[in-house]
């Protein structure tokens, strides 16, 4: 660091003079540096703004892909199937019996015991302390194969587990120490996942796997169901039949049949479309409150001294008004807005009539009785929740209950409309944007960065500038000197 020493002879105040002299240059690095952060702020806006819009597009293929209505299914006893409808479920009354579960090949040991003494058998115990004395192969077969284990007097009964866990044949082992068995299953369920074991006898025997020394081995087995008469079988307790999902959960009585009932779930269809439209006007509102923005002419970010200036709710007050203000009139902004509404406006043609959701009662208030950043929101006729609109005639359910089809087509034509411009805006990337990106954030990105070189060759400037007086100061200070040191001595001559 230099060390300058100014006004000595002088009695100047260079300091604050060489301040004032490169006040101007500064001031315009001061600029760069404002307009640096408020670029920073515009960036940060546009990254949270473009994660809800992309959030919303994304949203729109639950609408758009749906093939068909929704449907609802009910069960006379829940506690022995659960339904499940599918779009293209009949609708109607069918009668179920479960006959079957599902169940996997299981081998539940006989009780271990020691050969020596009456102590509780363990993990760690080897198969010597069972009785078995030799060496040899298991062959242990299940749905996935079968492997060889090699087994041996040292063998310990959690070195068995492991092998049979690790041996790839889809079946789990393991030893239940409290009740001194070893438990074998299957991984998968349903006919052909039977647990076969043989090989070394004496081992099985030993090991209490086999039927004459207390195992019980149970085969798999498939689960069945009978549905309006029809027999169907399933590896799993899952059937899947004529647009309905079957989980059988408990077989019925001999003489017990269950009741299933499927219907239109026009309620469940309405509360999507209420979801759907609720999202719309939740980002629709927010871009239109942003593009909307007050002006802050005026504002701008303020420098360290500046703050200093001013306390910290002034500071943050002041900061929000330009914050708030950023996208004002962004012409970015009003190309995905109205991209928006446009699709949210369009028609439909579905069975050779042109339909809008206006036709379902869904519109908005019109453009005097909607408050300022609430004019493309929309409001659905008959909405309980809307105190808009909740006195209207509900015209969006008598639609559901009287032609459900005809309003699936029509929420997912629109919805199509909608993801198909907001695709246009989104997608590709360009040297100015990234895909799946409205805003130009690679643009703005390098902006950000030739400030940054701006600002610091700038500086480098200013500082250039700053030495050029101090170096003139000095060298006058220098001056000065001499010709003091002159006055002195010629003074002193004159006696």
């Amino acid at each position: 660091m230099t060390i300058r020493i100014t006004g000595m002879n002088s009695g100047l105040d260079t300091d604050s003079i060489i301040t004032e002299l490169v006040s101007a240059y500064k001031a315009k690095g001061d600029k760069y540096v404002k307009e640096q952060t408020k670029l920073s702020w515009t960036q940060d806006l546009w990254k949270s703004l473009n994660t809800k819009i992309f959030n919303f597009y994304k949203s729109l293929d639950k609408l758009r892909l749906g093939s068909s209505v929704k449907k609802k299914t009910t069960v006379s006893d829940p506690t022995k199937a659960t339904i499940t409808a599918g779009g293209n479920a009949v609708s109607g009354t069918q009668t179920l019996k479960v006959k079957e579960l599902a169940t996997g090949g299981y081998v539940t040991g006989g009780k271990l015991k020691k050969t020596a003494d009456d102590e509780k058998v363990t993990s760690s115990d080897t198969l010597s302390s069972l009785g078995y004395t030799g060496s040899g192969k298991i062959t242990i077969k299940g749905k996935d194969g079968s492997k060889d284990i090699d087994v041996s007097s040292t063998t310990s009964i959690s070195d068995l587990v492991k092998q049979i866990n690790d041996s790839g044949t889809g079946v789990k082992a393991s030893f239940d120490a409290d009740n001194q068995r070893i438990f074998i299953s299957s991984l998968k369920t349903g006919d052909g996942t039977d647990i076969e074991l043989s090989g070394d006898q004496g081992a099985i025997d030993a090991l209490g796997l086999s039927e004459s020394k207390g195992a019980v081995i149970r085969k798999g087995q498939d689960a069945e169901i009978e549905l309006n008469g029809a027999t169907y079988t399933s590896s799993n307790n899952t059937f899947k039949v004529n647009g309905l999902t079957i989980q059988a959960l408990a077989k019925t009585g001999a003489d017990e049949e269950l009741s299933i009932t499927t219907d239109t779930d026009t309620q469940g269809m309405y509360d999507d479309i209420k979801e759907f439209i609720s999202s719309y006007n939740d980002l629709i509102n927010e871009l239109s409150s942003y593009y909307n923005a007050d002006s802050a002419k005026g504002y701008e970010p303020l420098t360290a001294d500046e703050k200093d200036a001013m306390s910290e709710s002034d500071i943050a007050e002041w900061e929000k008004k330009i914050k708030g203000s950023l996208l004002r009139r962004d012409s970015t902004l009003s190309g995905i807005m109205s991209a928006m509404t446009t699709a949210m406006s369009s028609t439909v043609t579905v069975n050779g009539k042109s339909f809008g959701l206006a036709n379902l009662g869904i519109k908005s208030l019109g453009y005097f009785a909607s408050s300022k950043n609430e004019k493309n929101a929309l409001h659905i006729d008959g909405d309980q929740d809307d105190a808009f609109s909740s006195e209207n005639a509900d015209k969006l359910m008598e639609m559901l209950n009287s032609d459900p089809e005809a309003v699936n087509e029509i929420i997912k034509g629109i919805a199509s409309k909608l993801y198909n411009n907001m695709d246009e805006k989104l997608k590709g990337s360009t040297t100015l944007k990234s895909a799946y990106t409205v805003y130009n954030d690679k643009e703005m990105a390098k902006s950000y960065s030739d400030y940054t070189t701006k600002i610091k060759e700038w500086n480098e400037k200013v500082a250039k500038i700053e030495d050029s007086y101090y170096k003139k100061f000095s060298a006058m200070e220098v001056a000065l000197g001499k010709l003091q040191s002159q006055m002195s001595a010629f003074t002193g001559m004159l006696g």
